[in-house]
């Protein structure tokens, strides 16, 4: 069974469901599905340490949102990949949401019989399908650093690109440390 669509979350208002403890009795989750961002730092870390980098690129989200933990995935391996062919190790790329929020699903049948074979919305607090981060209006989703002027342009084209995998519509904020 495939992902239920984001806009069945990714649009509401939540509250935060993360309350995972070593003691059973007092966890409110008790599967925890595992993370899909592999890395949230890329690139040359120790570059953009020492200034190396002075072309900073930061997207941000236009408004609340919750963004699933396989949408940001699915746009750091883009951009990264673009990055790593085009520039070979001279950028910083940073994943900067950490999604803890656990998301639940209340599977219901459709067909034939189901009728017979499910509850419906009695019980229906859902079992845990995966995590998600939650974002305020403003809130940092990328972070991407690069040597010039001409590799900011070829940035901003990727994440143009990437903006139909994302719940939120973005904004990119520019900035030259010196």
């Amino acid at each position: 069974m495939g992902l239920r669509k984001a806009s069945s979350y990714s649009t509401k208002h939540v509250v935060p469901y993360t309350r995972i403890s070593k003691r059973k009795n007092k966890s409110f989750i008790k599967v925890v599905p595992p993370q899909k961002i592999v890395k949230f730092s890329m690139g040359n870390e120790n570059g953009f340490n020492e200034g190396k980098f002075p072309y900073q690129l930061t997207i941000v989200t236009d408004h609340d949102v919750q963004i699933r933990h396989n949408a940001l995935e699915a746009c750091r391996q883009f951009i990264n990949k673009n990055l790593e062919t085009n520039y070979m190790g001279q950028y910083f790329f940073r994943v900067v949401p950490f999604p803890h929020h656990i998301q639940r699903e209340n599977k219901m049948l459709t067909g034939a019989g189901a009728d017979r074979m499910q509850t419906g919305m009695q019980l229906s607090f859902g079992k845990s399908m995966g995590k998600a981060a939650i974002l305020r209006k403003g809130g940092k989703i990328f972070f991407i650093a690069v040597p010039n002027e001409k590799a900011m342009q070829f940035v901003r084209h990727w994440v143009s690109q990437v903006k139909s995998k994302l719940p939120c519509k973005i904004r990119t904020l520019s900035e030259i440390k010196k």
